[in-house]
C-alpha cells in the first residue's frame, strides 16, 4: 500500500511554519524529518508513522487510534502507528505531530 499523499499533503501544511523541516522518503512512506530525525510520516501501511519520547509511549497508546510500531514482531517504545484518516480535524493531527516534533527537536542534530 502505497502512502496517503492527501495525508501527506495535510502533514506538509501544518508543517511549513516549522524551521528545517525536510521530507524523505522512508519506511514506505514520506517521512518529515527535524533537524536529521524522523517526527512523523504519512506512513505506507496507512495512518501516521510518529516518533516520540519513549517515556510518554504508554500515555499516548491510551488513545484508541495509538499502537506501538512493531518491528519484526517486536514493539518498539517511541514509535506509534496512529490510525488517523481524511475526516480527521486539522487540531487532531497538529496535535499528534507536535509529539513528534518537540521529540525530534529534543534530541541532538545529525
Amino acid at each position: 500500500m502505497a502512502y496517503d499523499v492527501d495525508l501527506a499533503n495535510r502533514l506538509r501544511e501544518i508543517l511549513a511554519s516549522e524551521p528545517g523541516v525536510v521530507e524523505k522518503p522512508m519506511f514506505g512512506g514520506l517521512a518529515f524529518m527535524v533537524a536529521g530525525h524522523m517526527a512523523v510520516s504519512a506512513s505506507g501501511q496507512g495512518g501516521l508513522l510518529l516518533r516520540v519520547d519513549p517515556a510518554e509511549t504508554d500515555a499516548l497508546i491510551v488513545d484508541p487510534r495509538a499502537s506501538r510500531f512493531v518491528m519484526r514482531r517486536r514493539e518498539i517504545d517511541g514509535w506509534l502507528r496512529i490510525n488517523i484518516d481524511a475526516y480527521a480535524t486539522d487540531a487532531e493531527l497538529e496535535e499528534w505531530i507536535r509529539h513528534g516534533v518537540d521529540y525530534a527537536r529534543s534530541l541532538p542534530p545529525k
